[in-house]
């Protein structure tokens, strides 16, 4: 057991290792878009053709609200590209931090309380602290 609680505390710190070395990021998505314009003589409007474009779209959902950016292609679109890959990473990362966590709390023994007194006081803290107050 305490080989185990040991490669999962040395697996952890290799992954806030990389959480310190990531770039940086950007939440979000980048799509690409073609879009017809509705004009009834223009190319668009013919049956099996995509639209116009391609067209660029950075969006995410910040705070319950959708932000919107459309990117030209080159630097900008490459630019926002590595950034959400990096929150990509991000995302990864911090799931398997969480992952590895979790089994080293469940590895981790509980401590012993030998003392009917420490229990009991033990016991009453956490009472009031779980109760619905």
């Amino acid at each position: 057991m305490g080989d185990d609680l040991e490669v999962l505390r040395v697996r952890k710190q290799k992954v806030l290792q990389e959480l310190v070395s990531l770039g940086d990021f950007r939440r979000g998505n980048v799509s690409v878009n073609y879009r017809k314009c509705g004009k009834a003589n223009c190319v668009c409007s013919r049956e099996g053709h995509r639209g116009h474009g391609p067209q660029y779209l950075w969006n995410a959902t910040v705070k319950g609200r959708s932000r919107a950016k459309n990117l030209r292609l080159g630097p900008e679109l490459e630019k926002v590209s590595e950034e959400v890959n990096e929150y990509q990473k991000l995302r990864k990362l911090i799931d398997e931090l969480v992952e590895v966590s979790e089994q080293i709390c469940e590895l981790k023994p509980i401590r012993e309380v030998t003392e009917q007194k420490e229990l009991e006081s033990l016991k009453k803290k956490l009472r009031k602290r779980f109760s619905g107050r």
